[in-house]
């Protein structure tokens, strides 16, 4: 994959009194997000953590264009989000956004080479555009010998790989990974992380939601999120992180 190269502005994604509210039978009301702020810069490395409900995978998505806010404002690469259709936010998480979640989410009748290459369907690619482009995902990821496996003959780490793959098949310069070590021994998460590590060295935008610690910092930056807002921000000096890549080498 090539390296990415800076747009002119500097943010990606800019958030302002993002809310989020999902009303449930009973009239009950659950506020998940209460009037958040947060500006991330292109190729920026950063981490969400917070307990449980404050929000987390529910910023996550709304970045993702894959919830709305219920208001305020949400820009993507300088694009009022709220103003886009259901054709453009296809468009964007397709060509724009790769997604990497805890469970996977493989299908597992296929082989790990048509996991990779069925979001590159929707590109209007050829059947050997998509093949070629899914070898070379999946060779990027370290699994060039495991294409014709299924995700039942793989390891929870493998899986991961592929799910990773998947989401560069594509060429993002987002990646939004919603707790990508969770599932994984703390070998495998580590592996997992200095390839995350690589790809933001590429210039690609990544955010990971984690609720580990020794995780969030092999971030750039930790968001800290309470009760639906921004609570701090952390800046992880370089040396914080090369103790602790030191600490598990």
């Amino acid at each position: 994959m090539a390296k990415i190269d800076a747009p002119n502005s500097a943010n990606v994604i800019e958030a302002k009194d993002l809310r989020k509210i999902y009303r449930l039978d009973g009239g009950l009301e659950v506020h998940a997000l209460r009037g958040l702020d947060l500006t991330v810069n292109y190729g920026q490395y950063a981490a969400i953590m917070g307990p449980s409900g404050s929000g987390k995978s529910t910023l996550l998505q709304i970045i993702g264009c894959l919830d709305p806010p219920t208001s305020g404002s949400y820009k993507l690469a300088d694009q009022e989000v709220s103003a886009l259709s259901e054709d453009e936010l296809s468009e964007i998480r397709n060509r724009r956004i790769g997604f990497i979640f805890q469970a996977y989410n493989l299908l597992p009748r296929a082989d790990a080479l048509h996991n990779v290459a069925l979001p590159l369907m929707y590109r209007g690619l050829s059947g050997k555009e998509r093949i070629k482009r899914a070898k070379e995902a999946l060779d990027r990821v370290g699994l060039s010998d495991r294409l014709d496996h299924r995700p039942n003959q793989l390891s929870g780490g493998q899986k991961q790989r592929v799910a990773i793959a998947r989401a560069l098949a594509t060429d993002p310069d987002i990646l939004l990974a919603d707790e990508p070590t969770g599932n994984l021994d703390s070998k495998t998460g580590t592996e997992i992380l200095g390839l995350f590590q690589e790809l933001h060295e590429e210039g690609r935008t990544i955010l990971m939601v984690t609720h580990e610690k020794e995780v969030a910092e092999h971030c750039k930056i930790i968001i800290h999120i309470r009760d639906g807002a921004v609570e701090s921000i952390e800046e992880i000096k370089e040396r914080r992180q090369a103790a602790f890549t030191g600490l598990i080498s």
